[in-house]
């Protein structure tokens, strides 16, 4: 079989993707199980073997008995409905004691030059006062080209301060921002 593609191939000038597409039929016949010429492949018979089902329709019935205690349509036991409001209560126990998270941010606070007065720049900084706001530690850290930037560590009570608000509404603003050119932070985390 393989020779008689391989002669028909080369006695056509097929263009070179139809002889591309033979050389794929060859190789499925290969691993068809064709070996030789005239040989086919042999195909089993897929069908399944008749069984008797007289076996399953025999068998004994498995006892419903189990869930006949279930009732699955009726109403909650007395039991029952008290344990539920039990959960119901302790779940509006348990969100009346949550408290409002607190976090620990570090600010990166930069100026506009290497002119800029840094102590002048903490205090528009530190003068910034706001329920749930607590200032922290700072210290000056060098960027390049003698510019400093001021990192400062703030306290924040999560639900009565937005980081962003902070940023945006209070120091990049008048008269913050006459010393202050950009903020980004640095950490943010849970305490």
């Amino acid at each position: 079989m393989h020779s008689n593609l391989i002669s028909i191939q080369n006695s056509l000038t097929f263009p070179v993707v139809t002889q591309v597409m033979l050389i794929y039929v060859n190789k499925l016949f290969m691993f068809s199980g064709v070996t030789a010429p005239g040989q086919g492949v042999k195909v089993l018979s897929s069908v399944v073997p008749e069984t008797s089902t007289t076996d399953v329709a025999e068998a004994p019935a498995a006892d419903d008995d189990d869930d006949s205690d279930v009732d699955l349509f009726g109403e909650e036991t007395e039991e029952e409905k008290k344990a539920a409001e039990e959960r119901a209560a302790k779940a509006k126990a348990s969100t009346k004691k949550k408290e409002s998270g607190k976090s620990s941010v570090l600010l990166d606070v930069k100026p506009w030059d290497d002119e800029t007065d840094m102590v002048k720049l903490e205090e528009a900084v530190r003068s910034i006062k706001m329920e749930g706001l607590l200032w922290g530690a700072s210290k000056l850290m060098p960027v390049g080209y003698g510019i400093k930037k001021l990192q400062i560590m703030m306290t924040i009570i999560d639900d009565l301060v937005s980081v962003d608000t902070l940023i945006e509404d209070h120091l990049c603003v008048e008269p913050a921002n006459e010393y202050i050119q950009s903020c980004d932070i640095v950490a943010f985390n849970k305490i």
